[in-house]
């Protein structure tokens, strides 16, 4: 019988994960609404499937897919997420997803990539073609977004949501004094003036 752990901190949307999951069979269904919960439930109990958001309290999501990839649980891993496919769809299937589902896409798409994946498939959306569907400036910032490593891609998006170096330290599990450097680091690799400005950017490229 085919087990299955859904890895998202909103109660509403575990809720109707679950509901497709038992559509496709799933009896024994687990629930973790943090990174180290998945992690903690993905050693002790080796799901076939995980049904992973990338933003969840206690671990970066794409963190928590290369461990779970790391461990050698034999499980398989579908990314369910409102992160912008752009940026997240490619580094997902490098750290080991099977598949990558955008929660703004209906749940007929989460019923597809389930049956794909369990089938021993992947199901990855078909992106548009940068040099078609962005403009300059939007493809001049990809690009820049592309060179960012994971951590510096997480630690953007806190800074652009508002949250303070002593924050982001205490949810990354790093010194005040990294993430600091990560702040500058970033602030020269994307071009922008100031910390101020680092909002902006991610809002234009839909990343918050």
């Amino acid at each position: 019988m085919p087990s299955v752990l859904v890895g998202d901190d909103h109660p509403v949307v575990r809720a109707a994960v679950k509901m497709v999951l038992k559509e496709e069979g799933f009896k024994q269904i687990y629930e973790a609404s943090s990174g180290n919960e998945v992690l903690s439930i993905v050693r002790e109990h080796s799901p076939d499937l995980v049904v992973l958001d990338l933003v969840m309290p206690g671990g970066d999501g794409l963190d928590v897919l290369a461990r779970i990839h790391a461990s050698q649980v034999p499980c398989r891993v579908l990314v369910f997420t409102s992160q912008e496919p752009m940026f997240y769809q490619d580094r997902c299937m490098r750290a080991g997803a099977a598949a990558y589902v955008a929660k703004t896409n209906t749940l007929q798409h989460l019923h597809k990539a389930v049956h794909a994946v369990m089938a021993g498939y992947t199901y990855f959306a078909q992106l548009p073609c940068a040099s078609v569907s962005l403009n300059t400036l939007q493809l001049s910032e990809k690009q820049m977004i592309d060179t960012l490593s994971d951590r510096e891609l997480a630690i953007f998006q806190h800074l652009a949501r508002g949250m303070s170096n002593k924050v982001i330290a205490d949810i990354m599990h790093l010194s005040h004094k990294t993430v600091s450097t990560y702040k500058t680091r970033l602030i020269e690799k994307l071009n922008v003036e100031a910390s101020v400005h680092l909002r902006d950017f991610a809002k234009r490229n839909h990343l918050i």
